[in-house]
């Protein structure tokens, strides 16, 4: 009896401040907030090319520098900051808040990537090149062909809900994955310029584990000197990521309005009319430290063959420790609209802490 009684003090004992700990709503909780996690890389880059009137290329720059923070409060609430200098260039790039309680319905609300296209959402260190594919750039918003500029790095801010459903196999993954978001449509840092929104969404089915099959599409507008031109987006992609075996390949097409109109902020042309383009890339691990990119890469400014511009890619990819890798690239680019071809040469370093 004795021996009964000692074993259920001992249990009330244990659970007493589990019962202590449980989780409650309010403004003066301060217990279940994770330690922030501090982090960031560094990327860069030296660029040479025999492009006539390039005079070589750029030579050393520096692509980029990250730094992070991230953590979460309350177990379902993750948040993110992240900044970013280019050379003179320093800007927030990240920051929001989700809501992950369930893996099937999440809510996301802040300034991050949009969901079209599978490469967008790499993080540089995956994306297995020196820079992203071009419909990549043109279409999700980086240097967008709608005149938006290349440090919105294919973000905007709004609000997003995602899920994935139908667990398959051991349960180990979902068939489907889903994204809708409702953004500004002015990229990062920026407030909406007009009275519309951009509603952008993508569903994807995951046959097997590792396989991707993914339809997006967007609709919404850009404005910039009192210019408006609409975005009218739809793609189509697949992605394969196994063991360090890669495959991915993607199409847009894009519709819009308002033909090279001028923007007398920089001087530059908004795109509109039809554009299109394309990519194929494979990664192929050859050692534990090397793996090797190559790529098919065109974008089309008209959609038609006389505004082509073919970029042929190789990438070896040398990570001696998960926090350093050394990149090479070479290109060769056929350019229809200037009937010209050129070689590019691209030597990258990239570290973590």
């Amino acid at each position: 009896m004795k021996k009964l009684f000692l074993t259920v003090i001992a249990a009330c004992l244990a659970i007493a401040p589990a019962m202590a700990q449980e989780m409650q709503y309010g403004r003066n909780v301060s217990d279940f907030a994770s330690t922030p996690k501090f982090g960031g890389y560094v990327i860069g880059k030296y660029t040479y090319t025999d492009q006539a009137g390039q005079n070589g290329g750029n030579g050393f720059s520096q692509r980029l520098i990250r730094a992070y923070v991230d953590g979460t409060i309350l177990k379902d609430f993750k948040y993110r900051v992240q900044i970013q200098a280019n050379n003179a260039s320093f800007h927030m790039k990240d920051y929001f808040v989700e809501w992950t309680h369930w893996k099937e319905f999440s809510v996301k609300v802040g300034q991050y990537k949009r969901a079209f296209l599978f490469e967008n959402p790499y993080n540089p260190w995956n994306v297995g090149f020196g820079d992203y594919s071009q419909i990549i750039k043109k279409f999700s918003g980086m240097g967008d062909y709608c005149g938006e500029g290349s440090s919105v790095g294919g973000r905007d801010q709004g609000i997003q809900i995602q899920g994935d459903v139908l667990p398959m196999g051991d349960g180990s993954y979902r068939l489907i994955h889903y994204q809708l978001q409702l953004m500004n449509g002015q990229g990062i840092n920026a407030a909406d310029a007009n009275s519309t929104k951009d509603v952008i969404g993508t569903l994807q089915v995951q046959p097997i584990k590792d396989l991707y099959i993914g339809a997006f599409a967007w609709k919404g507008n850009y404005t910039a000197s009192g210019v408006t031109v609409d975005r009218n987006r739809w793609a189509l992609a697949a992605k394969y990521e196994h063991n360090d075996w890669s495959a991915r390949a993607e199409y847009v097409n894009s519709k819009g309005h308002k033909i090279s109109e001028y923007n007398a902020l920089d001087g530059s042309f908004f795109g509109a009319g039809k554009a299109d383009g394309w990519y194929a890339a494979v990664g192929v691990p050859c050692t534990d430290w090397l793996k090797v990119y190559a790529k098919y890469d065109v974008y089309r400014d008209q959609a038609s063959k006389e505004t082509a511009r073919t970029m042929y890619c190789l990438a070896p990819n040398m990570q001696i420790h998960k926090n350093l890798m050394l990149q090479l690239q070479y290109n060769y680019v056929n350019d229809a609209p200037t009937s010209s071809n050129w070689n590019e040469i691209w030597a990258e370093f990239y570290f973590r802490f």
